[in-house]
C-alpha cells in the first residue's frame, strides 16, 4: 500500500505510533473492491463515502457489489443507487441474493453457498463488510461468512447506525471532503425512496455520523467514515 516513510522508520526504531496515515495511492492497479451489504442500502450508508472517494482517487478501479437480500422495488434501488455511486467505473457488477430480509441466519446454508459461488469470481485487493458486533442477525452473518471466505484479503467492516444503539469505536478512518459527505448523503435519499419514511433515514442522521467520526480522526475536511480492521498486515 505504498511506502510508509518517516511513519515507517519511527516504527523501525520503536517508537509506538498513535495514528498511521496511508495514501489511498498506494493501492493496487487495477485495485478490485468487493462491497458486501445484506440489504439494498447498507454499503451507501456504511461506505458510500470511502467508494465516492476510492473511484475519484484511483485511476483503475474494478467494483463487485453484492447485495444479499431485496426484490421488487428494493431490487431496483440496488442498481439504480449502485450505478450512481459508480458512475464511471466501466468494471462493475451488481449481484442481488434474493434472500428474505431478515431471516438469513435461518436460510444459512443457501447465504453460505451464495458466498462459496462468490469467490472463484473475484479475488478483491479490497473488501468492504459489516461489522463483527452489529446488532442486526443478518449483519453478523455476512460478516462472518466474509472471513470464512476470503482469509487472505484486506477487509474493513463498516458500521451501520441503528435503533438498537449498537455504534462503537472504530479503529480505521477515511476521511471525506464535506462535498463527498453531501454527495453521498444525496444519493441515498435520492434513490432509496421506500425508506424515506423511517424516522433514521435523513440528511441529519447520515452527516451527523460522519461529522463525528471526522472529529475522531481529527479530519481537515471535517468529515469521515469509521471502520473495524480487524486484521491489517502493514
Amino acid at each position: 500500500m505504498g511506502g510508509l516513510g518517516a511513519a515507517g522508520r519511527r516504527l523501525e526504531r520503536g517508537f509506538a505510533l498513535a495514528v498511521l496515515k496511508l495514501e489511498l495511492a498506494g493501492l493496487p492497479s487495477p485495485c478490485r473492491i468487493l462491497a458486501i451489504g445484506c440489504h439494498p442500502d447498507d454499503i451507501e450508508i456504511g461506505c458510500g463515502g470511502t467508494i465516492l472517494r476510492l473511484v475519484d482517487a484511483l485511476a483503475d478501479v474494478e467494483v463487485m457489489w453484492v447485495v444479499l437480500t431485496g426484490t421488487g422495488p428494493r431490487a431496483q434501488e440496488v442498481h439504480s443507487s449502485a450505478e450512481a455511486f459508480l458512475d464511471g467505473v466501466e468494471r462493475r457488477e451488481v449481484l442481488t441474493g434474493g434472500f428474505r430480509d431478515g431471516f438469513l441466519p435461518y436460510t444459512g446454508h443457501d447465504v453460505k453457498q451464495f458466498f462459496e459461488d462468490l469467490k472463484p469470481r473475484i479475488d478483491p485487493d479490497l473488501i468492504f463488510t459489516h461489522y463483527r458486533h452489529d446488532l442486526h442477525q443478518d449483519h453478523r452473518l455476512a460478516c462472518d461468512l466474509t472471513w470464512n471466505t476470503f482469509r487472505h484479503h484486506l477487509i474493513l467492516e463498516y458500521e451501520i447506525p441503528k435503533y438498537d444503539g449498537d455504534l462503537a469505536s472504530p479503529n480505521v478512518f477515511v476521511q471525506l471532503t464535506e462535498d463527498v459527505a453531501r454527495a453521498k448523503v444525496a444519493k441515498l435519499l435520492e434513490h432509496f425512496e421506500t425508506q424515506l419514511d423511517r424516522h433514521w433515514f435523513t440528511e441529519d442522521l447520515f452527516l451527523g455520523l460522519m461529522r463525528l467520526r471526522g472529529m475522531e480522526s481529527a479530519s481537515q475536511t471535517r468529515y469521515a467514515e469509521g471502520f473495524y480492521g480487524r486484521k491489517v498486515v502493514l
